[in-house]
Order: structure tokens, then C-alpha cells, then sequence
């Protein structure tokens, strides 16, 4: 029944800072905007692969965060190392530098503008996701 992730919402408060984040720094690719009927901005749609994408809403006036309505975002890099690099030679700091896991995944991760935690995983061929 289920086919796929498609995709995760999250609410930015700073769209601009959202969009440099994930589009200048972890390089995804702005795929494509959903105005609101008046003609507004809305929902920005960023590509992570194929079929799935990170869409991110404008908040609100007087948004106020959720807080820890979820626990993180998890992207799949193929070298968690020259990721950690890259987001550390863009100038974002790293919550924790890459290390290996409980699992056997390689991660390293990091949070985005307005708080929300994100883990990048270079999944390893002994690990459980990699041999289910």
C-alpha cells in the first residue's frame, strides 16, 4: 500500500534563512511554489530525490513554534564526512560531528534556522536499514 515517503512539512519563520539552509548549504533544489488563491506565498517545495520533498509553509503572523512537535529530519548522504564539511565550510555549525551509530550508520547532525534537528546518514551495508 504505502510506496514512499513523498514528503515532510515543516513550518519556516524566516523563509529566506529556511531556503538558504536547505537549498545553499545542504543543497537541495527548489522545485517549485504553491501561492495561496489571493496570489500570496504559501508552501515553498524542495526537491530531495526523486519523488520526495521537503515542503516548507510561511508561517503565519504570530506563529509561535510548536516546539518538539517532532523529533528530526533524516537525509541520506553518501559521504557523511564531506557533508559535515561542506555545511561546516558554509559557515553551520554541527550539533554532533560524525560518528558512527548504534546501528552501524555513519551521521552527523545539525539544526536548521528555526530550530528543527537534522540528521544526515551515510547508511553502511552492515547496517539493519541496509540488509532489510
Amino acid at each position: 500500500m504505502i510506496t514512499g515517503l513523498a514528503h515532510v512539512a515543516l513550518v519556516a519563520s524566516d523563509m529566506q534563512k529556511s531556503l538558504d539552509f536547505y537549498c545553499g548549504a545542504l543543497g537541495l533544489t527548489h522545485a517549485f511554489s504553491i501561492p495561496r488563491e489571493d496570489g500570496t506565498p504559501w508552501i515553498e517545495y524542495l526537491k530531495i530525490c526523486p519523488g520526495q520533498f521537503l515542503e516548507l509553509f510561511y508561517a503565519e503572523p504570530g506563529h509561535v513554534p510548536a516546539g518538539r512537535s517532532h523529533a528530526h529530519l533524516c537525509l541520506q548522504v553518501d559521504d557523511v564526512r564531506a557533508a559535515a564539511a561542506a555545511l561546516e565550510a558554509a559557515g553551520i555549525a554541527l550539533r554532533d560531528v560524525p560518528r558512527q551509530g548504534r546501528d552501524k550508520n555513519w551521521q552527523c547532525w545539525v539544526d536548521d534556522p528555526d530550530g528543527h534537528r537534522i540528521e544526515l546518514m551515510q547508511i553502511d551495508p552492515a547496517s539493519p536499514q541496509a540488509l532489510a
